[in-house]
C-alpha cells in the first residue's frame, strides 16, 4: 500500500471533498458506506475508484486530505479532483452575478472533476430522466457485474468495465439489471469504442463545439450529455450542460439567455456565466438548486 497526504491549505481555494465528488458531477467514485448521494458524508468518510487497474482511496479529514492506493497516485488524485486549478481566482473572476454569487459562498471548496473518459460517457448516458442516487446505483452495477474485480487491503473493489467488457453485455442483461431504454444505448456505445469505430479522448484536441458535435455520434448522446462529458471528463470548463436546473435557471435568472435552440442558448449562457470558466459556475449553479443549500 502507498499513502499520502496533502494539506487543504495550501491549495488555491481550498477544497470541500464531499461537496466535489457528491454534486452530480461524477458517479465513478464510492462512499465507504456505501451511501453516496443517500445523504451528507460523515466527516472522514473514504471514496475509492479504480484508475487504470489501480485502487485510490481519499478522505478529506479537517485540513488534510489524505490518500492510499496500490500505487503512488498523488498525481493521480491531484488530477481527478483537479487540486491544481486556482479555485481562488476562477470565483474572483466570475461575473458579479447574484445567484452566482450565492452558490459560490454556499458550496466554497467545490471542484470539478475528471473522470476516465468511457465511464464518465456511459455514465452520462445512464442519467437521462434519473436521479443522482439512482444514476450512481447504475453505474455501480455496471462495474460489479461486467468490471475487473481487484483485491486491494482486504477489500474487493470493481473496476469501471473496459469497452471491450461492457461491449459483451447483450441489451436483455442490461435492462435486467435496471438501464431500461438505455440498454441499447449503453451496448451499441461500447461497441463503437471497442471496435475503434470512435474514441470519447479523441474530442479533446478539437475547439469546443466542434468536440460537443463530435460526442454526439455515440447512440444516446445528445448536446446536453455532450457538454457533460466534454466538462466533467475532457477539461472543457467552458462547457455548460443545459439539463432540467440549468433550463430552470435561465427561466428565472436569465431569460434573455433563451435563444430557441441549444446551441444557442448555450452560446448565450456561456457567456453570461463568464465564458472561460462557465462550465465552474454552472457547477456550482446545478448543486445550489438541486440542493437547496
Amino acid at each position: 500500500m502507498d499513502t499520502g497526504t496533502i494539506s487543504v491549505d495550501n491549495l488555491s481555494g481550498g477544497l470541500d471533498l464531499y461537496r466535489t465528488l457528491e454534486s452530480g458531477q461524477s458517479y465513478c467514485w464510492r462512499r465507504s458506506d456505501g451511501e453516496m448521494y443517500g445523504g451528507a458524508s460523515p466527516d472522514g468518510a473514504w471514496y475509492h475508484t479504480v484508475v487504470g487497474g489501480d485502487v485510490v482511496r481519499i478522505r478529506q479529514v479537517d485540513d488534510v486530505l489524505e490518500w492510499e492506493s496500490t500505487t503512488d497516485a498523488e498525481a493521480t488524485v491531484r488530477r481527478l479532483v483537479r487540486l491544481d486549478d486556482d479555485l481562488e481566482a476562477i470565483v474572483a473572476a466570475a461575473p458579479d452575478d447574484p445567484l452566482l454569487r450565492e452558490a459560490y459562498d454556499a458550496h466554497r471548496g467545490m471542484r470539478l472533476v475528471e473522470d476516465p473518459p468511457f465511464g464518465c460517457l456511459i455514465s452520462f448516458i445512464c442519467s437521462a430522466q434519473m436521479r443522482v442516487s439512482r444514476i450512481h446505483t447504475m453505474v455501480s452495477t455496471l462495474a460489479r457485474e461486467y468490471g475487473d474485480a481487484i483485491e486491494f487491503d482486504g477489500e474487493t473493489y470493481h473496476a469501471f468495465p473496459t469497452p471491450d467488457q461492457l461491449a459483451t453485455a447483450t441489451e436483455a442483461e442490461l435492462r435486467e439489471l435496471g438501464l431500461g431504454y438505455r440498454a441499447p444505448y449503453v451496448v451499441r456505445t461500447a461497441e463503437m469504442v471497442a471496435n475503434g469505430e470512435a474514441d470519447p479522448a479523441a474530442a479533446r484536441g478539437l475547439e469546443y463545439e466542434a468536440a460537443r458535435d463530435f460526442l454526439t455520434q455515440f447512440v444516446g448522446v445528445g448536446d446536453k450529455v455532450a457538454d457533460c462529458v466534454l466538462l466533467f471528463s475532457l477539461e472543457f470548463d467552458e462547457a455548460v450542460p443545459l439539463d432540467t436546473w440549468i433550463k430552470s435557471a435561465i427561466e428565472e435568472y436569465y431569460p434573455d439567455c433563451d435563444r430557441g435552440s441549444y446551441a444557442d442558448t448555450s452560446r448565450a449562457i456561456r457567456e453570461r456565466l463568464g465564458g472561460e470558466y462557465a462550465g465552474y459556475a454552472q457547477t456550482y449553479i446545478f448543486h445550489h438548486l438541486r440542493t437547496g443549500e
